[in-house]
């Protein structure tokens, strides 16, 4: 680890460890890493999610602030200030383009995943969640304190907790309880001062903004009080798959008409994969708040189409249905602490929401288009249920009523060098262009959490929509200086704003 001593022979690191020495109540040294410690690069490197940014030619960071104390936080952001450096910050590295750990500039790496406490207050039904822990060690604290009190959070288990609530952040229970965002109650940020704020300190506008607006435009994020939901004690979970020739088209089409209007209740996503230049994939996956009699009665009813039979589900308790989901092993709860990836790959992720039903026959030309376009994946998350429920403006996250579903595209690749990244870029670029008459328009919306430099300065409409204004002016007001900067952060306006 990093130590004054070994930080001495270069100057310019003495100066910043002077630096970040001195404004930090508790000591620092052992959470700075300089490219000179051995342990750098393993730090670095240990929540890069995607290989595109893992190269030699990949901007590295002139040292990394492994945060264990929120005086870490204070000092780290006054040094950069005082300096001319950027801040990028990091809590589980999922960020897919890379933002929260790369910069064309000279730059600093404020890394929270020390900061992973959870407390779960089972009278109150709340929990203090720190930005740097995962959906994961959030999963199995709440799982070990009560059965029947569950998170509507995502699927993936080593996604940190910062981006993710900050985004939005959706999963199998939006449609019954909304998004992460949805049940936020407090925070706890530091601002461009360096002060520590909660909620009532920070003002709602803030608050407003941080809950869905992304938090890094506007200070770093330290901990997240949350509304913990009820869960039944037995959910329902299936994965039914189709190919093109067992009447994948058909349940697809079926699946646009209805998977907004089910009950509340009951999840279903569409995970659509081509297999090489035959035929395309449909996986029918689902989570249902009750049995399984009960579900497979629903969908004989609302959706015949698929098929369901009761012995394609599975009955569960709701974290069984979170490893299932997350690594399809429902029964090793000890897995959900590992913040270890499976395997890591190159890769790039789009996304488009969708408001009128795609016609059966634009369906057929998409698989075509998939079929010979490559690697390509898709997965249709449906709307409805509370989705419909909480007005846009209410969160900074405004993609609500009005939209059927939400389209993630997705493609990855092991293969190194820059040719394989263009010729992937390339297919699952043509495969977005390919969806434009399909999809949202005036603007084409997108998910800020599925990152994409792709779609340029008008990033803040795509993400933000009619939000996107309120948002430039609590930026203006609170980070006046636009010292939280990234290539996608909220601008500020010219001249002062008061809220």
């Amino acid at each position: 680890m990093a130590s004054p001593s070994s930080s001495a022979a270069d100057p310019a690191q003495h100066k910043y460890l002077q630096c970040l020495t001195n404004h930090s109540s508790t000591p620092i040294s052992q959470a700075i890493y300089f490219p000179t410690d051995p342990l750098y690069t393993s730090t670095l490197e240990s929540n890069i999610r995607n290989l595109v940014y893992a190269s030699d030619s990949t901007p590295r960071p002139l040292f990394i602030v492994a945060a264990t104390h929120v005086s870490h936080i204070q000092s780290t952001i006054l040094c950069c200030k005082a300096h001319g450096l950027q801040l990028r910050i990091r809590s589980g590295g999922h960020d897919f383009d890379g933002l929260s750990y790369v910069s064309p500039s000279p730059f600093v790496l404020l890394d929270l995943f020390n900061l992973r406490s959870v407390t779960i207050d089972v009278e109150s039904e709340t929990a203090w969640v720190n930005s740097g822990a995962t959906l994961g060690e959030l999963y199995h604290e709440i799982a070990g304190n009560i059965k029947i009190l569950g998170f509507p959070g995502g699927v993936c288990p080593t996604v940190g907790v910062g981006g993710f609530l900050s985004g939005g952040g959706y999963g199998n229970l939006m449609r019954k309880h909304g998004l992460s965002v949805d049940n936020v109650v407090d925070a706890i940020i530091v601002d461009s001062d360096g002060r520590v704020l909660d909620r009532e300190a920070m003002g709602e506008d803030l608050f407003w903004a941080i809950n869905g607006g992304g938090g890094a435009s506007f200070g770093v994020i330290v901990s997240w009080k949350i509304r913990l939901v009820p869960v039944p004690e037995t959910v329902t979970v299936f994965r039914v798959e189709r190919t093109l020739e067992q009447g994948a088209s058909d349940v697809v089409h079926k699946w646009q008409l209805i998977a907004d209007k089910l009950h509340e209740d009951l999840f279903i996503r569409v995970v659509l994969i081509p297999k090489g230049e035959k035929t395309v994939t449909a996986s029918v996956l689902a989570e249902y708040l009750g049995n399984a009699d009960s579900l497979v009665e629903l969908l004989g009813k609302e959706f015949p189409e698929l098929g369901l039979k009761k012995e394609d589900c599975l009955e569960m308790s709701w974290i069984q249905s979170v490893l299932w989901w997350g690594l399809d092993d429902e029964n090793n709860t000890a897995a959900l602490l590992s913040r270890e990836l499976q395997s890591i790959k190159s890769g790039k992720r789009k996304s488009d929401y969708v408001v009128t039903p795609i016609p059966k026959a634009s369906l057929e030309g998409i698989w075509a288009k998939m079929m010979e376009s490559g690697k390509t994946g898709f997965v249709f998350n449906p709307y409805g249920g509370a989705m419909d429920e909480v007005p846009a403006a209410e969160t900074a996250f405004p993609h609500r009523a009005g939209n059927l579903y939400k389209i993630q595209y997705s493609i990855g690749w092991k293969e190194p060098g820059v040719e394989a990244e263009e010729k992937y870029l390339g297919d699952i670029r043509r495969m977005y262009s390919y969806m434009t008459p399909f999809v949202s328009k005036n603007p084409r919306r997108a998910y800020m959490n599925y990152r994409d430099l792709d779609i340029g300065k008008v990033y803040g409409d795509k993400y933000f929509d009619g939000n996107f204004e309120r948002l430039v002016k609590v930026k203006t007001a609170v980070d006046p200086n636009y010292f939280f900067w990234n290539e996608q952060s909220v601008p500020v306006l010219p001249g002062k704003v008061e809220l």
